[in-house]
């Protein structure tokens, strides 16, 4: 991304709230229980997760901003919010159904950033996505291979 300007970051949280479960199919309900604990339970579990999307750009000397926050909203309210609010993960999404991707959030974050970063103008990249399942946990990726 060409630089004009001074880099700035601007950061943007939005919230879903969606059921999960782990579990791996081909293993058996004890190697589930030992390997996820009780994010095995066969009904699932739910959370509020709070999503965390940073993006930076040059800023713009005509409008003062790094990032079009419209934009933004936009493409979270449709990649993340809309997509992810009010679901059981492994039933309504099929790249989390049983047998493929496991919902943590570590996959969440990787699905996140893919998504919100093919969308985003030029000029403006992703700096980084958290996915805070509760307020003692998170995951972030930075987009590091």
């Amino acid at each position: 991304m060409p630089a004009s300007g001074p880099i700035a970051y601007l950061t943007r949280t939005v919230q879903f709230s969606a059921a999960h479960r782990y579990f791996r199919p081909e293993w058996s309900a004890e190697k589930n229980t030992e390997v996820f604990g009780r994010c095995a339970s066969p009904n699932g579990h739910g959370h509020t997760y709070q999503c965390v999307v940073r993006v930076r750009g040059a800023v713009d000397p005509v409008t003062g901003m790094a990032a079009d926050l419209g934009t933004l909203d936009r493409i979270l309210a449709e990649e993340v919010v809309g997509r992810l609010d009010h679901r059981h993960l492994n039933l309504d999404l099929p790249e989390y159904a049983y047998g493929r991707t496991v919902p943590t959030g570590e996959a969440l974050c990787l699905d996140i950033w893919r998504r919100v970063s093919a969308r985003l103008p030029e000029g403006c990249a992703l700096d980084l996505v958290r996915v805070q399942e509760e307020p003692a946990l998170y995951t972030e990726y930075r987009g590091e291979a």
